[in-house]
C-alpha cells in the first residue's frame, strides 16, 4: 500500500473506532499500480501509447470493451447487427449507459466522437483508424466535410456505421480508445480543457478525480456506470515512472500492487525468489527499430538496412539482456496472430555466423568499411531497459562492422513527437502492440497513406495494393494469404529492423484477485479486487 494511503487508512480506522467514520469508509478498496511513462494526454482521440491506453480503458467504455480475460466483449453497445452485404453495422446502446455526470450516453455522442477523431483539426495520429468507414480517409485528408462520415444516430440509442467494404476485424477493433465516444456537451463546454479533473466526464467504471504531473493519477469509482454494483475496487492510484528499478523497489515495499515492467537484469533472480508474483507471458507485440526513410543513407540503401539487421544477434540479446523469454523477430507480425499463416524469412533460417558474414558483404556493398565507418544515432525513450538494448546493439554493430553509434534518449512525450514527425536522423526505437488480434493492425503501419504513425516513411505501391486487396477479402484464408504476401514485400524492403516479439513482464501482488494473463495485456480494474 502506498505510504500516504497507509496513513489515510490508519486515520480512518482511528476515526471509526471513535465513532466518527462509518465502517464503509474504512473498507475502501485501493489498487496501486505502476504505469510506465507519464501519459502525454488523457484525450482518448489523441492518445498513442500503452500507458495512456491503460488509463483510458478504466475511464471510458467503447462500443466494445475487454472482458476479464482480455477478450473483446459488448461495452456501451449491448448488441449489434450486420447487414447481409457486411457493409452496415447497427449498434444498440445500453438503456442505462450514462456519463459520470448522470447524463445519458447517446448515439450522437458516438457520431461526435468519430467525427472528432477524423477531423484534421484534432490532429489525431490515429485518424487513419476509421479508414474502413465511408469517406473517413477523404475527411482526414481534407477532401470532404465531417458530416460526410458514414455514421448516423438513428435515435438516441441506435448508432449506424457504413463501411467501404466488408471488414473482418471491424468489431474487434472497437475496443480501441480512438473509437470511444466523448460527451459532446462536455467538450463544447470546456474545449481542450475537458480532460482536466473536475471537467472530464467519462462512461467507464471510473472517473478522473486527480492528476498530478510526475506524481499520480487518481481514478474513483463511477456511480453512474451501468455495472457499478459489480465493481469492487473503489480507487485506482496510477503512478507513472520511467525508473523501473525504483518501481520494483516500491512494489517490494508494498507501495504498489503491480509493476508496469521489470528490470531485465533482475528477472532471473525474481523468478527464483518470488515465482508466484512474477508474470511473464506472450504479448501481441513486436519490438523493433525504425529507419528514417525520409533521410539518407537509409532512403536509398536497402543493403545498409539489411546489413544492420543481420548483424543483430537477437538470440544473444534475449539471453543476456532482456531475459524474459522473448522470441527473436525477423518478420513483423507476431506468431499466433489470428488467421495469419506463419512464415519465416530466409535471414531467420541462417546461423548467426552466416548472418554476420552476409552483413559484412552488404555493408561493404553500401560503401562502408574501416576507411569509411558509418556514423548514426539511435534515438529511444527514457528507460533503462531500452538503454540496455541500444547499448548492446550498438556494441554488436561496432564489433562486427565498425559502426560508430551514438545513443540519444528523450522523455516519452518529446520522443513520440520526434518519432511521428520523422525528426530522428537515423534510427528510432519502436514497438507496436496489437490494437486488436489481427495482422492488419500491424501491417497498416507501413501503408503509404497512414500518416504520422508510419514507422519509417515507407511507401511501396505493391505493398499498398496487396493490403487493399486483403481489406476487401471476405474469405479468411485468402485474406491471410494476401497479408502474408504484403508482409513478404515489406520485409524484403526492410523499412524496419525487427528485434523480438514481446512478452509482458509484471510483478503482481498476491493480494490482487482476478488478474488474468492475456496476449493483449489489458487488465481492467473493474474485473479485479485487492484483498489485503
Amino acid at each position: 500500500m502506498h505510504s500516504f494511503t497507509k496513513i489515510l487508512a490508519r486515520g480512518l480506522l482511528a476515526a471509526a473506532l471513535l465513532g466518527g467514520v462509518s465502517s464503509a469508509a474504512v473498507a475502501e478498496m485501493v489498487f496501486n499500480k505502476g504505469n510506465g511513462a507519464e501519459p502525454s494526454t488523457l484525450d482518448p482521440h489523441k492518445m498513442e501509447g500503452v500507458p495512456e491506453a491503460n488509463i483510458a480503458a478504466d475511464l471510458f467504455e467503447g462500443l466494445m470493451t475487454y472482458d476479464a480475460k482480455g477478450e473483446p466483449s459488448p461495452g456501451a453497445a449491448e448488441s449489434h447487427t450486420v447487414s447481409d452485404d457486411g457493409l452496415t453495422y447497427t449498434f444498440k446502446l445500453r438503456a442505462d449507459e450514462k456519463w459520470s455526470d448522470g447524463t445519458p450516453v447517446t448515439a450522437a455522442d458516438f457520431v461526435f466522437g468519430w467525427q472528432r477523431l477524423v477531423d484534421p483539426k484534432t490532429g489525431s495520429a490515429y485518424a487513419y483508424y476509421l479508414d474502413p468507414v465511408v469517406n473517413a480517409e477523404d475527411i482526414r485528408n481534407g477532401k470532404k466535410p465531417l458530416d460526410a462520415l458514414g455514421v448516423k444516430a438513428i435515435d438516441d440509442r441506435t448508432f449506424e456505421v457504413k463501411l467501404n467494404a466488408p471488414t473482418a476485424y471491424f468489431i474487434s477493433s472497437l475496443v480501441h480508445q480512438s473509437t470511444f465516444a466523448v460527451s459532446k456537451a462536455n467538450v463544447e463546454k470546456f474545449g481542450d480543457e475537458f480532460i482536466k479533473p473536475g471537467n472530464l466526464v467519462s462512461n467507464g467504471a471510473y472517473m478522473l478525480a486527480e492528476a498530478v504531473p510526475q506524481g499520480y493519477i487518481k481514478l474513483v469509482k463511477n456511480p453512474n456506470f451501468h455495472d457499478a454494483a459489480n465493481v469492487k475496487i473503489d480507487t485506482v492510484m496510477v503512478y507513472p515512472t520511467e525508473d523501473i528499478d525504483a518501481e520494483l523497489q516500491r512494489f517490494k515495499a508494498g507501495e504498489l500492487d503491480m509493476t508496469y515492467e521489470l528490470p531485465s537484469q533482475q528477472i532471473p533472480s525474481l523468478r527464483k525468489e518470488s515465482p508466484d508474483e512474477i508474470h511473464i507471458t506472450p504479448y501481441l507485440g513486436v519490438y523493433f527499430y525504425a529507419y528514417n526513410l525520409t533521410h539518407e543513407p537509409w532512403k536509398s540503401s536497402p543493403e545498409l538496412r539489411e546489413a544492420l539487421s543481420l548483424a543483430v544477434d537477437r538470440e544473444s540479446l534475449i539471453k543476456n539482456v532482456t531475459q524474459a523469454d522473448q522470441i527473436p523477430a525477423y518478420s513483423f507480425v507476431p506468431p499466433g496472430t489470428q488467421n495469419f499463416p506463419t512464415w519465416e524469412p530466409e535471414d531467420g533460417k541462417l546461423t548467426q555466423a552466416e548472418r554476420d558474414a552476409k552483413a559484412k558483404e552488404l555493408y561493404a556493398k553500401a560503401g562502408y568499411g574501416p576507411d569509411k565507418p558509418l556514423k548514426l544515432e539511435i534515438t529511444y525513450n527514457t528507460s533503462e531497459n531500452h538503454k540496455k538494448v541500444a547499448v548492446f546493439i550498438a556494441a554488436m554493430w561496432n564489433k562486427k562492422l565498425g559502426v560508430d553509434a551514438k545513443l540519444v534518449n528523450q522523455e516519452w512525450g518529446t520522443f513520440q513527437n520526434t518519432r511521428n514527425k520523422k525528426e530522428f536522423p537515423d534510427i528510432a526505437r519502436h514497438g507496436w502492440i496489437g490494437d486488436y488480434n489481427d495482422a492488419f493492425g500491424f501491417l497498416q503501419l507501413e501503408l503509404g497513406t497512414v500518416g504520422e504513425q508510419s514507422t519509417s516513411g515507407y511507401a511501396n505501391p505493391k505493398f499498398d495494393e496487396l493490403m487493399a486487396q486483403a481489406a476487401k477479402a471476405t474469405d479468411p484464408k485468402q485474406r491471410g494469404d494476401l497479408m502474408q504476401q504484403a508482409e513478404k514485400v515489406m520485409i524484403a524492403d526492410l523499412p524496419v529492423l525487427p528485434i523480438y516479439f514481446y512478452t509482458t513482464k509484471h510483478a503482481v501482488s498476491p493480494a490482487v484477485k482476478g488478474w488474468v494473463d492475456n496476449v493483449q495485456d489489458f487488465h481492467l480494474a473493474r474485473w479485479m479486487s485487492v484483498e489485503r
